[in-house]
């Protein structure tokens, strides 16, 4: 496991408060996320993936691996943050989509999966991320 700690960017909506409610504050982590992935040199193969089993935030791929990513966005540690929320049960379900993509994309030979984890800690206009590696 390995753990990537991004500090200082800038990141801010022109007119939108994207603190403003859970889901604005989501979806800007999982574009904030989005970014950090591309800059790291990791292709993206799909953004919010919905299948029968659940939705997967970010699905990349590092080589020859597909890497599906788990994002956690907090505004404080109230109820903990974001890499300590991801329990046995959100793992597992993680797991079941990742199966159920593999086998909708017909690979004929399994790929190589790890399972990530992005914890963006969104306290004031200058986010700052925790990328813990084959977190799961």
């Amino acid at each position: 496991m390995s753990i990537k700690s991004e500090k200082g960017y800038r990141f801010k909506k022109e007119g939108v408060n994207i603190l403003k409610n859970k889901q604005s504050l989501g979806k800007s982590g999982e574009q904030f996320a989005a970014r950090l992935i591309i800059n790291s040199g990791l292709s993206t193969v799909n953004l919010n993936y919905r299948c029968p089993k659940g939705e997967m935030d970010i699905i990349a791929r590092d080589g020859e691996t597909l890497v599906f990513i788990e994002v956690r966005t907090r505004r404080s540690s109230f109820r903990g943050w974001g890499e300590e929320s991801i329990t046995q049960q959100k793992a597992k379900r993680l797991r079941d989509i990742a199966s159920y993509y593999v086998l909708q994309q017909g690979y004929t030979n399994w790929p190589s999966l790890r399972f990530d984890v992005i914890a963006i800690r969104w306290i004031s206009d200058n986010p700052d991320s925790v990328w813990i590696q084959a977190a799961i």
